[in-house]
């Protein structure tokens, strides 16, 4: 299968990157008439280059000392770096910034190009810049990278370039093209016929023609028209390659480099986030520093707000970004500007609500499974559901799914599509046993509590809410019939106290006949007694049956009332409630309620005016 790779070039001003890229490629990148004017490259300039049955596209980066910014937009997402450092000059200023600038990218594969090797005084001269260039990649912790010393005027050592080139990119790590699609832009431009076309290395996941994209972080719409890699046409865009896309849906004037182009669910931008720092040299950062913060091909003003041990931090961004876990970041000093570090990110929505909003900066996971036990856990009642837990901690599905089942058992607990921390499923569940417990204190009568209020009365996620009552109902603290929770011994009825109230309240019921007194009414003659709940109680028993929304039956007086509607309407075949009203002696008041029980009891059937006894035909 063919390999595709990104290769950045970087190294001081005037060193030849852009004349070696042309000799390597045959393309001057150096496309702008200003670059033609000055001589110096200040814009990315891009070129392809087949090595053997790997298709590389080369990123052609500024050296110049304020085009740094454009430097780290063409250094975003490379997978290899070609180092060039010119022979007859050696290690400058700006050799060592971009690869400070590659360490804190984590481009820690490459090779050199020891350039203008016709210029160089003598091969002892040449060795002696060999080992400065040694020195400066083990000072910023790069390794050992192959050296070719090569001339693009006689092409003298470009053959052997290639294939150390090559070799290098062999040993490039694949990406996961299952990852969800990511791609942040580095140039925008429009041709006749093929409208808008945003630019920019892969960094996760693919995306293919007629695909739905969203441009963060202005939420802009579009749809893929057609898709370019490395310079031809292709049906999709796979992680690690440099693409084209035209987009429907947006003009030039509404993207610039800087943004995101995203595809799917879940992806968000971030006005704050926690990273561990990393300082050039020397340097010290310090709380409420204002810097500036180079990602991917965006460039934002941020100060460091909380600092703690470790370096780790919490960057609140002047502009949002659109973030992972483990993305990196360049840092450059506000002015004079200059490169003063790198940093890591470790929680990408440090301004998410459902996080505490005092707690300490996130320090870097040592692991897959700690990174997400930790964005999970940090969420508490809230949780995480898979498809935020993938965006934020970096992790494609494929990879983020067996770390989930390794901690499934131990840390973490599923719920449907949602995520929790064990402990918060053990928390919640004791919160709902004491929150139960305290309503059927105040409901002593009540069989139990309706298991649906009983899960919204804390505003516990619902997935959260559901996996507590599980936990309760298996270790028996709660059992749950018809709807309704209680504990395993609940007994409404057993104190004397209640039964000596619904007694007198029983009793009051009977002694008022076929003319109940209403609910209201009970209360004001029981003060002190919880009449409503007494009369559910009696009502679960048998003991009443309720006729109205404020009227209730003593069982013996209503079966009483209904016999003797039975034998009116048996007698007369039909009647109005008028006449029913003369034959049973009661008032409106009392005979509209029990003729409207009756119709639904199935006792009557009414027509109009009319009512009859329902036979077993009716």
């Amino acid at each position: 299968m063919e390999r595709h790779v990104v290769i950045g070039t970087a190294g001081h001003i005037d060193h030849g990157k852009t004349a070696l890229v042309k000799a390597l490629t045959g393309v001057d990148t150096d496309r702008l008439a200003e670059e033609k004017e000055r001589g110096i490259t200040i814009d990315l300039g891009f070129a392809p280059l087949q090595l053997g049955d790997i298709t590389a596209s080369v990123v052609d980066v500024p050296g110049h000392e304020g085009f740094v910014r454009n430097m780290v937009a063409g250094a975003t997402g490379v997978d290899l770096a070609l180092l060039v450092v010119a022979c007859d000059e050696g290690v400058m200023p700006q050799t060592r910034e971009h690869l400070a600038i590659l360490r804190y990218l984590a481009v820690d594969r490459g090779v050199v190009a020891l350039t203008k090797k016709d210029l160089a005084p003598d091969e002892s001269w040449r060795m002696l810049v060999a080992d400065d260039v040694r020195s400066a990649l083990r000072d910023h912790g790069l390794g050992s990278w192959h050296i070719v010393e090569v001339s693009a005027v006689s092409g003298e050592g470009l053959d052997e370039l290639r294939e150390a080139l090559s070799v290098s990119a062999r040993a490039a790590v694949e990406r996961d093209a299952s990852d969800r699609f990511r791609m942040p832009i580095d140039r925008v431009f429009s041709l006749p016929g093929a409208g808008t076309i945003i630019t920019g290395t892969v960094w996760s996941g693919s995306v293919a023609e007629g695909q739905a994209i969203t441009l963060l972080p202005a939420g802009r719409e579009a749809r893929i028209r057609s898709v370019q890699v490395h310079g031809k046409p292709a049906p999709e865009a796979a992680p690690g390659r440099r693409a084209a896309l035209a987009v429907l849906g947006v003009d030039k004037a509404d993207v610039a480099r800087g943004a995101v182009a995203v595809a799917g669910r879940g992806w968000r931008t971030s006005r704050s986030c926690d990273v561990v720092l990393e300082a050039v040299g020397g340097h010290e950062f310090r709380s409420r520093q204002r810097l500036r913060v180079h990602h991917g091909t965006a460039e934002v003003m941020a100060r460091i707000g909380r600092l703690t041990e470790g370096g780790c931090a919490r960057l609140a961004l002047e502009s949002p970004l659109v973030l992972r876990a483990g993305d990196r970041l360049v840092l450059r000093s506000y002015s004079p500007v200059t490169t003063i570090g790198g940093a890591v990110v470790t929680e990408p929505w440090a301004d998410d609500p459902s996080l505490p909003r005092r707690r300490q900066p996130a320090p870097r996971a040592r692991s897959d499974d700690e990174l997400v036990v930790a964005m999970v856990r940090r969420r508490g009642a809230h949780g995480m559901s898979r498809i935020d837990l993938e965006v934020a901690s970096g992790l494609s599905a494929a990879r983020l799914e067996p770390v989930v089942a390794a901690s499934q058992s131990r840390q973490l607990v599923v719920a449907g599509d949602h995520l929790f921390f064990a402990e918060e499923v053990a928390a919640a569940a004791m919160r709902m046993q004491h929150a139960l417990e305290a309503w059927l204190a105040a409901n002593p009568l009540e069989p139990g509590m309706n298991a649906q209020a009983w899960r919204a009365s804390l505003g516990e996620h619902r997935d959260l809410a559901i996996l507590a009552e599980e936990r309760l109902i298996a270790s028996g603290a709660v059992v749950r019939s018809a709807g309704v929770v209680r504990p395993p011994n609940w007994n409404p009825a057993a104190a004397t106290a209640v039964r000596d109230q619904a007694a007198k309240v029983l009793a009051h019921l009977a002694a008022a006949g076929p003319e109940p007194p209403s609910v209201s009414e009970l209360a004001a003659a029981f003060p002190g007694t919880d009449v409503p709940a007494v009369l559910r109680m009696l009502a679960r028993e048998g003991s009443v049956v309720q006729v109205g929304p404020d009227r209730y039956y003593e069982a013996g007086v209503l079966d009483e009332q209904r016999r003797r509607l039975e034998s009116v309407l048996a007698e007369l075949g039909e009647a109005t409630a008028a006449t029913l009203r003369e034959r049973l002696g009661l008032t409106r008041k009392w005979l509209i309620p029990f003729l409207e029980w009756a119709d639904r009891e199935g006792v009557t059937v009414r027509n109009g005016d009319l009512r009859r006894l329902r036979t077993p035909q009716t």
